[in-house]
């Protein structure tokens, strides 16, 4: 088994990827992680380049783009050891097409699926639950602490829900940050955050909201345990019905 190593970032892995795929002839016997800062890592090291992951994944997503945004949302779940999953998915579905995804017993086919659809549900979840509060200067800010690193497809849905708007997403986790202006998306990252000011009709929406929230409520049809299975708990901190 060969075995191959990368800088840890996006670039580098779809670059060994892309690597791995043109240069052997059986990429399913291959062994993919990130570098090692230790003398006992032994493997063939592919230095990042930006030209090649962006032509693989570019490729990849015009001839398979469902099963690329399942390779995107892996990525994104940010969780370790995927890589070669990731390595050996891709080569599958550029020898069978997009009916692979119909055999969940290959490992490479199920450990895809099994994380994609969570990082996925919660990008469903979060297009639902994010609350956007009006700032003193118009804008409109959202903070979010996902599990997941989904700051990108969730900014790029907000981008067409509020396309007349200009706002900020935040994710506190990741001191990671969108801003659409109305016409482009950026995105970037905070090195320290101070809670804006709110603007105060956003204030008396808020008060009048939660009012509306605890007295539209029927106290004999309260069923907790179905809310939480739709409006799970880890999501109430940024939700202002919860405050």
């Amino acid at each position: 088994m060969n075995r191959y190593r990368y800088d840890g970032t996006t670039e580098g892995l779809l670059t060994a990827i892309d690597h791995v795929l043109r240069c052997e002839t059986d990429p399913q016997k291959v062994e993919l992680k990130p570098q090692q800062q230790n003398l006992f890592d032994e493997g063939i090291y592919i230095a990042a380049n930006p030209e090649r992951a962006d032509i693989l994944i570019r490729r990849f997503s015009a001839a398979y783009p469902e099963n690329a945004r399942q390779v995107i949302y892996v990525i994104l779940s940010e969780k370790e050891e995927m890589e070669t999953s990731i390595l050996q998915y891709m080569h599958v579905v550029s020898l069978h097409g997009s009916r692979i995804d119909a055999h969940l017993t290959h490992p490479a086919v199920h450990a895809v699926h099994f994380l994609a659809r969570k990082v996925g549900r919660e990008v469903h979840r979060l297009k639902g639950l994010l609350r956007f509060a009006m700032l003193e200067d118009g804008c409109y800010f959202a903070r979010m602490e996902p599990d997941f690193n989904i700051i990108q497809p969730l900014s790029t849905f907000f981008t067409r829900r509020l396309r007349t708007q200009e706002w900020f997403i935040y994710d506190v986790k990741r001191s990671l940050v969108s801003h659409w202006d109305g016409r482009k998306i950026d995105f970037g990252t905070l090195e320290s955050f101070r809670s804006p000011e709110l603007a105060e009709e956003e204030l008396q929406v808020q008060r009048l909201w939660k009012t509306f929230f605890t007295h539209i409520a029927i106290p004999e049809r309260k069923n907790p345990q179905l809310q939480r299975s739709f409006m799970p708990m880890k999501y109430w901190k940024y939700l202002v019905e919860k405050e």
